[in-house]
């Protein structure tokens, strides 16, 4: 049931090993390390000081945010044992006797599954064969169970009984990306985390800090570019990041460098796209949604673009100077200047064609087509409503 060996943090490469990918390299030690998910963290802090701890953990969240992480970390967390401390611990920092077999997971009694290749009754019976017996060296035996949403029904119901009464030295985390799938009669016997994607800013920032350790440099837009790529998941920004590092070996990567790897447009030829949509100019728009096309640029991801200057304009218009706008004086003023231009019912227009545009761009034949045609379809006069 164990899973590969190095699975965590900063643990070099053995001699004559291959490159140890960022994700990987950095995937967080200890609770601090957890990105944007504070609320998480202090309550599993506040259940140890006062010895409410469940019996049963589900985590959920979109790729990358760091489910299995978490898991790993409260495995540790529950087994911490150093000194004169020998009990459930937050700090995990300096590691405790138990914390680095658990982090190469080499340890006896901590147990993990893959649900998405064991689904059936027979690898859960392993499971639940094996609870009844004590740990072998720790204070808790648990069992991690990621993507536990793929069990089947037979796997799931023989799991019941041993949720509702585990015995006193067993602990259960699952972990799944969807939440529905799993039985509303297990749900109902764990405690439930929804980890939360990390904003842009703070992965951008974590993504500066990175690179800082790494000796990179990568401009501050470009960094912009992948944390709003990677939407919320540590672990596709860190793999992007991973691509970036390789576009200039020596040099700073520019976010123009950024933009052709992830097959973006320029964001200012988005705009200039955005602003002829709004005045009326099908001619213009046409033939720069064609120009970004033959560059390189997604078709979807050029709709997204539209969507998101779109949104921007909308909060400048309802927030006023209030409204927080990032991407530079010369972008704020054009958002600000396109929330002035327009009424707030050709924003509303211009949203619901471009929003329909990008769902009809994932089933179209030719994306290009579905693009040039939602940008004619969007152009109306400014003054219409």
């Amino acid at each position: 049931m164990t899973g590969e060996s190095s699975l965590f943090g900063d643990a070099p490469a053995a001699s004559g090993a291959g490159y140890l990918v960022l994700a990987r390299k950095y995937r967080p030690r200890t609770f601090a390390d957890l990105i944007g998910q504070e609320a998480m963290v202090r309550t599993i802090a506040n259940s140890f000081t006062l010895g409410r701890i469940a019996h049963a953990t589900m985590l959920t969240g979109v790729r990358g945010v760091g489910k299995t992480t978490t898991a790993r970390l409260l495995a540790r967390a529950l087994n911490y044992k150093r000194g004169d401390i020998d009990a459930p611990h937050i700090e995990l920092d300096p590691p405790g006797e138990h914390c680095q077999a658990i982090m190469e997971s080499r340890h006896p009694d901590v147990f993990e599954m893959d649900a998405a290749s064991r689904t059936g009754i027979g690898d859960v019976r392993e499971i639940l064969d094996s609870v009844r017996y004590a740990p072998v060296m720790a204070r808790y035996k648990i069992y991690i169970i990621d993507e536990v949403h793929m069990l089947s029904t037979q796997a799931f119901n023989g799991l019941l009984k041993t949720l509702e009464e585990p015995p006193p030295h067993v602990k259960f985390m699952f972990a799944t990306t969807e939440i529905r799938k799993v039985p509303v009669t297990v749900l109902s016997r764990c405690q439930r985390f929804d980890l939360k994607r990390i904003d842009s800013e703070r992965m951008a920032a974590h993504l500066a800090n990175i690179c800082a350790k790494e000796n990179v440099k990568i401009d501050a837009d470009g960094l912009a570019l992948i944390a709003r790529a990677a939407e919320g998941s540590a672990r596709d920004a860190l793999s992007l990041l991973d691509q970036a590092l390789v576009q200039k070996p020596g040099e700073t990567v520019s976010a123009a460098d950024i933009r052709d790897m992830l097959g973006l447009a320029d964001r200012g030829r988005v705009l200039d796209l955005f602003e002829a949509i709004g005045r009326g100019d099908s001619k213009t728009a046409l033939l720069e949604v064609r120009s970004q096309y033959d560059s390189g640029a997604d078709p979807g991801l050029i709709l997204r673009d539209l969507l998101e200057i779109g949104h921007d304009a909308a909060r400048a218009q309802a927030l006023g100077p209030e409204a927080r706008l990032i991407g530079g004086q010369d972008w704020e003023a054009r958002v600000r200047g396109l929330a002035a231009s327009l009424s707030p019912a050709q924003l509303s227009r211009l949203w619901q064609m471009l929003l329909k545009a990008l769902e009809e761009a994932g089933r179209a034949p030719d994306p290009i087509r579905q693009n040039i045609s939602s940008a004619s379809a969007a152009v109306f006069p400014s003054g219409a409503s």
